[in-house]
């Protein structure tokens, strides 16, 4: 119980059941993070004298290793507020300002975000079904839309949802290409537009959206596999084709406009106090 405990006496088991309490919500980067700060506070108690040594040396290998390719990432909620009001005071074109906006509340891949036609969404409804085709593990993907979601679509629709002249089947997407509707936005267009808001590519990415919300979600107690279902991520015994892309499907409604709200609320005031996760 390390609360209660002289920093001079915490020892490697400790804070490896601390982490590994972490860790077992599926928040492996957050227990490795928990880790680093760990040790930080531990070699500034070694180094003004308070402890010996620190023991976070030991937990070399301990925790398991995180999936996937590092993105870079904002994750800290006051960061995470200054970058959605920077988003919104964006100055670029409606386009690329509201894929930035739709980015964080719906942490697709960036790909399937640029790529978004307006036949796969339901504003009615409020849902948005990525079709097996376009999808990392080919299965069908649904993405329930917030109401701050449903607000930037009807926001963007009169613009981008129009038929090209002379080629009344051709995709509409609903992010297309500064010059052409043909064509969806550049695989750069957010990436490029970050950039220009003075993040740096150490800093954020198209991607990093996902681990923003995967590692805070986390965090506030929401359902692992909703979680994950919601990231499209495979079964982790590989059998990505027979999961059932709508299971936790009511969860993730509410998780999602609980996660919109969350951002709303730090847009508005840095210092807010993290979302819980209530009802099931």
């Amino acid at each position: 119980m390390v609360g209660q405990t002289s920093v001079s006496e915490i020892k490697a088991p400790e804070i490896l059941a601390i982490l590994r309490r972490v860790e077992s919500r599926g928040a492996v980067d957050t227990a490795h993070r928990v880790m680093q700060g760990c040790g930080q506070v531990l070699r500034y108690a070694v180094a003004t004298g308070r402890a010996e040594r620190d023991p976070t040396g030991d937990l070399r290998g301990a925790l398991s290793v995180a999936k996937g390719t590092h993105f870079p990432t904002i994750t800290e909620p006051k960061l995470v507020g200054g970058l959605l009001r920077a988003i919104d005071a964006y100055e670029g074109s409606i386009v690329t300002r509201c894929a930035l906006k739709l980015a964080p509340l719906v942490f697709v891949r960036p790909g399937e975000l640029r790529r978004a036609q307006w036949v796969e969404i339901d504003l009615d409804t409020a849902q948005w079904r990525i079709p097996a085709e376009r999808m990392k593990m080919r299965v069908q993907h649904i993405v329930p839309l917030s109401r701050q979601a449903v607000e930037i679509l009807r926001e963007l629709s009169p613009i981008t949802d129009r038929p090209l002249e002379g080629r009344p089947d051709a995709p509409r997407y609903v992010f297309p290409g500064g010059h052409t509707r043909a064509r969806p936005m550049s695989e750069n267009g957010v990436l490029s537009a970050l950039r220009r808001m003075g993040y740096a590519k150490e800093e954020m990415s198209g991607h990093g959206f996902r681990s923003m919300a995967s590692t805070l979600l986390h965090e506030q107690g929401w359902n692992h596999q909703a979680i994950e279902r919601q990231l499209a991520h495979a079964e982790s015994n590989g059998v990505s084709a027979a999961y059932n892309y709508a299971e936790h499907l009511p969860e993730r409604r509410r998780m999602m406009q609980a996660w919109a709200d969350y951002l709303d609320s730090l847009k508005l005031n840095s210092n807010v106090i993290p979302f819980l996760k209530t009802g099931s």
